[in-house]
């Protein structure tokens, strides 16, 4: 969607929690963003000022969670459901969702699966595995 360039992804966060607070109409994937920015207030203020936003340096040594990159993941889970791809997370999805009866929360568990997949990807320097992510999501739901 953007590429590389990190600014022009916040910014894009910034612009569209701006239209959905103003009440204007959405795109499609703005309507995403957007509902992913409701379910987490926190972050909402960061949005509303796109100089912070751009500004703010998310490391790991200072020990806060870059809500871009939180943010981020819930939508590319949100789309893989969306897409049944990989083929079968979305029956793991809705097993996940009987057993904890947060979507959200279980949206949060399988950004674990999906951060440590791409990380291994990063590392080996290769596509994410998805057969490796939805055998994590699998034990996953077998876990619980």
């Amino acid at each position: 969607m953007f590429g590389n360039d990190r600014d022009s992804l916040r910014r894009y966060y910034c612009t569209v929690w701006d239209k959905a607070t103003a009440g204007q109409p959405l795109e499609p994937l703005e309507h995403l963003i957007a509902g992913v920015i409701r379910e987490h207030p926190e972050y909402q203020p960061v949005l509303a000022d796109p100089e912070i936003a751009l500004g703010r340096e998310y490391t790991p040594e200072q020990g806060q969670t870059n809500p871009f990159l939180h943010m981020g993941m819930h939508i590319a889970i949100q789309e893989q459901l969306g897409g049944d791809r990989p083929a079968g997370i979305l029956d793991v999805y809705q097993r996940l969702c009987q057993r904890m009866a947060d979507s959200h929360a279980v949206e949060h568990r399988m950004m674990e699966c999906l951060g440590e997949t791409l990380w291994e990807a990063q590392r080996d320097g290769v596509e994410p595995d998805e057969r490796v992510y939805l055998e994590r999501l699998r034990r996953l739901a077998r876990q619980l």
